[in-house]
């Protein structure tokens, strides 16, 4: 049996965790990356007095169906952490976070929420907590009016200060954050993923949550991302995308025009259906001995979200394959 592909089910927290469940099941998975949004994962409830109850019922729900998990994922939570805050992040957050909506006080409840998510981990016995960091520098990715000396380095210095207290924490509870590379976060492509790195002095408790379909579309080497940090991809999504091969009129930036949108330079597809080579990802995984789960973060405008659930569990089990344990010429060896 290769590696464990399960359905991280952050697009599917409009159903309930049961039915959710039962669904993944009947798709061919083998286990879900929990959100912590909808009823699927709520940490409050699983850091509380009844938190052994609480994350014993989320296993004996996976049981029913054969299945298990490998992380949890508070990508909306991690978000508000580090961002410039507006009436955008209200929807996103639990009203616990938003609060008041001042922007300040809204850093520093996502920074405890996040703090509580290790504990959360910890206590359903999973050891990644995927998610992202926010930015307070995304705004200046376009370098006009020209970027103020220092503001970059700024950005990344209040990256250490809002995010080692928490990485702390989740270094003494035994969990590891996986931040997905990501545009809009503090680490979108290779080079600002060694700048985050080197912000946070390489705290052992920080990694990536690869996710190759943000890579590719903005030309980053998605390939050379394993190779290179390959001691910090603490898990793996596997998302597709699609990219023109001439030109549209709505370029990298996405144009304030919504996905599914036939102009669009790119857009996210179900896995096998976009750009990305998985046969190299794979390759590339061996190589660095990733043994986690593979997975499916399933989006695509275009394709029913049930048939295109189902086909990539059939897809990313096609496609996993195990390193050889010896060389195929050994035979010659004298």
């Amino acid at each position: 049996m290769g590696r464990p592909v399960t359905l991280f089910t952050g697009q599917w927290a409009d159903l309930p965790f049961e039915t959710a469940a039962e669904k993944a099941r009947s798709f061919g998975y083998d286990g879900i990356e929990l959100p912590c949004w909808g009823d699927h994962f709520n940490v409050a409830l699983a850091t509380g007095p009844e938190a052994a109850d609480y994350c014993r019922s989320r296993h004996e729900i996976l049981a029913r169906y054969g299945l298990k998990t490998w992380a949890i994922s508070n990508h909306l939570v991690g978000q508000a952490v580090l961002d410039n805050i507006d009436e955008r992040h209200r929807q996103i957050l639990p009203p616990e976070v938003w609060g008041d909506g001042d922007p300040a006080g809204v850093n520093a409840r996502a920074a405890e929420e996040m703090k509580r998510t290790a504990v959360a981990a910890k206590n359903l016995g999973v050891t990644v907590v995927n998610g992202f960091t926010g930015s307070s520098i995304w705004h200046l990715l376009y370098s006009f009016p020209p970027v103020l000396p220092g503001q970059i380095e700024r950005g990344y210095a209040l990256l250490a200060e809002r995010w080692k207290p928490i990485l702390d924490v989740f270094q003494e509870n035994g969990v590891k954050f996986a931040l997905e590379v990501h545009p809009t976060e503090i680490a979108f492509d290779i080079a600002s993923a060694r700048r985050t790195l080197e912000a946070l002095d390489y705290h052992p408790a920080f990694g990536f949550n690869y996710d190759p379909s943000h890579l590719g579309y903005q030309g980053v080497d998605y390939i050379r991302f394993i190779y290179e940090f390959g001691d910090r991809i603490f898990h793996v999504h596997v998302k597709d995308v699609y990219w023109s091969p001439t030109p549209k009129p709505v370029g990298v930036f996405g144009g304030h025009v919504n996905f599914g949108h036939p102009d669009r330079y790119w857009d996210f597809r179900s896995p096998g259906h976009g750009r990305i080579d998985f046969e190299e990802i794979i390759r590339a995984l061996n190589h660095i001995n990733y043994q986690g789960p593979l997975s499916v973060e399933w989006e695509d405008s275009g394709m029913d979200r049930e048939h295109g659930a189902a086909e990539a569990a059939a897809f990313v089990k096609r496609a996993d394959f195990k390193p050889s344990e010896f060389a195929f010429d050994s035979n010659f060896d004298k």
